[in-house]
């Protein structure tokens, strides 16, 4: 079977290398979001305490269902997710794979007031600084593309420039590659990188077992929620919150859709 994760990896390490030709860090550092003080997101997800927290995703395509959203227009979709009330906004800036543009963060960090999480195959320091200087407050790292060193570097050269991490996995075989003293919010994610098949209990059995080991840590639950039996299987193994794109991409009425999310997450009282 084909290997998309090493696919997408191999398309990334080219685009970075024009990264380097192109960009400075000065030229990163001349950026209005380079000196703004960004948002605690694993506070704020900590925080929440009437319902699981809702990481609403702007995704126009993906490699395994094509274009997804038909009518994209980035701005008008963190509108709706601003309005709505979701705790962040994840935003895809690869193009290759996923139709994304570093400029969609751009523009929606310069409009709303609202976390942002930059969402891309970060394996590179160059990608943090442009994450930084296009206004993410913090960035995807995929524990199944880096090495345990990787993953230490990059997580530092975010926290040096006030950004978080979010520190996804999808198999507990990443564990070992983890210092859970420094990477404290972790996605889980429902999706296998290598195949992009989906099971949603996924996320359950394996933030039973993080939770287990390391009680302090805010885990995410992401990909193939679509219903509330689905949010219901993970709300108590946990999980802190969900991120869903692909659902409300789909949707017509997308604020409608997070609003039935948002009652499907609430904690029963």
């Amino acid at each position: 079977m084909k290997d998309i994760l090493a696919e997408i990896v191999e398309v990334k390490k080219d685009e970075i290398k024009l990264l380097h030709r192109n960009f400075s860090l000065s030229r990163f550092e001349d950026s209005p979001f380079w000196g703004k003080s960004f948002q605690d997101v694993k506070q704020k997800i900590k925080d929440s305490s009437e319902r699981l927290s809702i990481i609403a995703e702007i995704k126009k395509a993906s490699p395994s269902k094509g274009i997804i959203r038909e009518d994209f227009d980035p701005l008008v979709l963190a509108d709706i997710y601003s309005n709505v009330g979701v705790d962040v906004i994840s935003v895809l800036t690869d193009k290759h794979f996923f139709k994304g543009d570093i400029q969609y963060l751009n523009s929606i960090a310069s409009r709303f007031d609202i976390p942002l999480l930059r969402k891309d195959f970060i394996i590179d320091e160059y990608q943090v600084f442009e994450a930084k200087s296009n206004g993410a407050d913090l960035m995807l790292l995929i524990a199944e593309i880096l090495s345990p060193s990787q993953i230490s570097e990059l997580t530092a050269a975010a926290k040096e420039l006030n950004m978080g991490v979010l520190l996804e996995l999808h198999s507990s075989s990443q564990f070992v590659k983890i210092d859970f003293s420094k990477n404290q919010l972790i996605g889980v994610n429902n999706r296998d990188l290598t195949t992009f098949n989906v099971d949603v209990l996924t996320s359950a059995r394996i933030s039973e077992r993080l939770k287990s080991l390391y009680p302090d840590l805010v885990i995410i639950a992401e990909s193939g929620f679509v219903s509330e039996s689905d949010v219901n299987n993970v709300k108590n193994s946990g999980v802190d919150g969900l991120l869903v794109g692909e659902h409300f991409m789909r949707a017509k009425n997308i604020g409608d859709s997070v609003k039935h999310f948002m009652d499907w997450c609430r904690y029963e009282s």
